[in-house]
């Protein structure tokens, strides 16, 4: 299955597509988790499998394919707009935000705003190598959400980095968490779901 829906029980009318990392599919636990949170909220939430991993339930994305990922997140969009009458969000995690974002500076009127969970902005130890050269494109509100022991960038990174965009962003830091926000620990970063589509809502209205 390429992809999965959350149908709320009392919809707004405004619809989220989230998409997975490189090591991960649409079942990952944070995007069904995320899923659920979202649909109480009302949004329509389609959960998308990226082509490189409907190719392949193992294989990792290869820079080749990055723009066939796109296309791929393009069409589940089209999708989702047919499906609501609202809004359209976007959301990725890892490899799957970065591309959801690279896709959203090349088409702006294309979704209504972003969630970018666990954003890639360097690879691990090599914090020269900055994933940020399209973020100056981005035009629609975008939420960072962001584990304060991730090492694909520091929570002081990623706040240097959304000064680059010149829509409204903001930065949900999670404490305690790696890369793998879905795992942060209560006590350090309370209900990190609840905290993401609170915050999200903050930002976009």
């Amino acid at each position: 299955m390429t992809e999965e829906i959350h149908r709320p029980p009392a919809p707004t009318g405004d619809g989220l597509v989230l998409t997975h990392g490189a090591g991960g599919n649409a079942r990952a636990p944070l995007l069904v988790a995320l899923g659920d949170a979202f649909a109480a909220r009302g949004v329509t939430v389609l959960r998308y499998d990226l082509p490189f991993r409907q190719a392949s339930r193992t294989a990792p994305p290869r820079p080749a394919g990055a723009t066939r990922d796109r296309e791929g997140l393009r069409a589940a969009v089209v999708t989702m707009k047919s499906r609501v009458g609202g809004r359209v969000f976007l959301g990725g995690q890892s490899y799957g935000g970065r591309q959801a974002s690279m896709l959203v500076a090349g088409e702006a009127d294309l979704v209504d705003g972003l969630l970018l969970l666990s954003y890639p902005l360097h690879p691990p130890g090599r914090p020269t190598e900055l994933r940020t050269a399209h973020l100056p494109k981005l035009a629609v509100p975008t939420l960072f959400a962001h584990g304060s022991r991730d090492p694909f960038g520091t929570l002081e990174e990623l706040e240097t980095a959304r000064r680059l965009i010149p829509a409204r962003t903001a930065l949900l830091a999670v404490q305690g968490a790696a890369h793998d926000l879905f795992r942060a620990p209560k006590r350090a970063g309370g209900d990190a779901v609840a905290g993401i589509v609170t915050a999200f809502f903050e930002l976009v209205g």
